[in-house]
């Protein structure tokens, strides 16, 4: 058996990260709050600062996680794009819950958020698609996935065969392809304190506000 040593003294670096959270009032806004530690993310130079934990669940409770990519929020929600032939939108569409997790180490910081998900609209895919690579977007057209695959070579001949399709075009959607909206119910923002006395600030939503109180590390 290998033990992991769990005791480790945290680091955290005083001129990256703030020694504690702000007061849980009316007027903080987690989403607000969310966009400012993000940004000292990327300041504090952490690779993929956007890479989160998706956990989703089949209809019978079953969990699944995996990493992607947060590409867009604002107040609606947190946005990630995949094939919605993937396991993780099969069991979206069955149990349309969601939660993430993005940490953000070198800082002692990270948030978790839990609520509803639901695809964005095909208009709203496509002005990100838009954006992506060209052999991204042909990335997307290739893969079925999730699925089965026989042999690297397999998907090889799919990305040539799609490259000659649209050879000299603009690459559209597919029609598989597609963003998810997680709308959050729940937000934690955790930073990382001495001692293990971490500190710990959630909010969840009511019908017109944020409701927040603070949790013991």
């Amino acid at each position: 058996m290998t033990l992991i040593n769990s005791d480790r003294t945290l680091r955290v670096d005083a001129g990256k990260a703030a020694k504690s959270l702000p007061p849980g009032t009316a007027q903080c806004d987690p989403i607000a709050l969310f966009g400012a530690w993000f940004r000292q993310a990327e300041e504090a130079g952490i690779d993929m600062p956007e890479a989160m934990m998706l956990a989703t669940s089949t209809s019978r409770g079953h969990p699944s996680a995996r990493m992607v990519l947060l590409k867009q929020f604002d107040p609606r929600g947190f946005v990630f794009f995949t094939n919605f032939g993937s396991r993780k939108s099969k069991e979206l569409e069955d149990n349309p819950r969601a939660a993430l997790v993005l940490h953000w180490m070198p800082l002692e910081r990270q948030v978790r958020i839990e609520g509803s998900a639901r695809r964005l609209s095909a208009e709203e895919s496509a002005v990100y698609f838009a954006t992506r690579p060209r052999n991204s977007q042909i990335g997307a057209w290739a893969s079925r996935q999730s699925t089965v695959l026989a042999d690297k070579p397999a998907l090889e001949a799919r990305v040539r065969r799609i490259s000659q399709r649209f050879a000299g075009q603009l690459v559209p959607v597919p029609p598989f392809w597609g963003g998810w909206r997680v709308a959050p119910a729940r937000i934690e923002f955790w930073q990382g304190q001495a001692n293990r006395l971490h500190d710990r600030l959630v909010f969840e939503r009511t019908a017109d506000s944020w409701q927040t109180h603070r949790l013991y590390p």
